[in-house]
């Protein structure tokens, strides 16, 4: 069973870990990450997820996504899910998230990368994943109206592909 480490509201560890199902207690919190992977030409790397998965069987979701474990880290905790489900290496320890947005019960960091994967070298189908493709915003857009993947708000897909290049929410502009 997973076991999380306990957050308070403001993101600091409380010492107390809690089993994933379990009911939280007033004012506490956990850590979700999700990582996009982006090519070059712009397309997210999408994926499946398994019929037997709990919550959304079979709908396809964006690159990963994940609770963090017990002691991990933001960074460590994203490695590890796209390891695991799509059994691709990945350093995370000099970044941070991109975008981090805030939940019920969690903090859910996002982090948005560019690279040219070859999705033919990747480990899929695993535990979580049935498989894999290259998608643009408009395509998973439609996915979703046709109730084929998870019903993010459209608003939400946009952001990622519109920051995937972009740090924080003003643009520069030459003086």
């Amino acid at each position: 069973m997973e076991k999380w480490d306990v957050y308070n509201k403001d993101r600091i560890k409380t010492g107390k870990t809690m089993l994933r199902g379990s009911q939280f207690e007033p004012d506490t919190y956990h850590m979700v990450v999700h990582v996009c992977i982006f090519r070059s030409d712009g397309k997210m790397l999408i994926q499946q997820r398994q019929p037997f998965k709990e919550g959304w069987p079979n709908l396809w979701d964006i690159t990963v996504g994940g609770s963090a474990v017990k002691g991990d880290t933001s960074q460590s905790a994203a490695e590890r899910e796209v390891w695991e489900e799509i059994g691709h290496p990945l350093n995370l320890k000099a970044s941070r998230p991109s975008l981090t947005i805030n939940f019920d019960h969690g903090f859910d960091d996002i982090y948005l990368i560019e690279e040219d994967l070859d999705i033919n070298s990747l480990k899929v189908p695993s535990e979580e994943v049935q498989q894999v493709k290259w998608a643009t915003k408009d395509e998973i857009l439609s996915m979703i109206d046709r109730e084929e993947f998870i019903p993010y708000h459209a608003s939400f897909i946009g952001l990622l592909f519109d920051m995937r290049r972009n740090m924080g929410t003003h643009k520069r502009t030459s003086n």
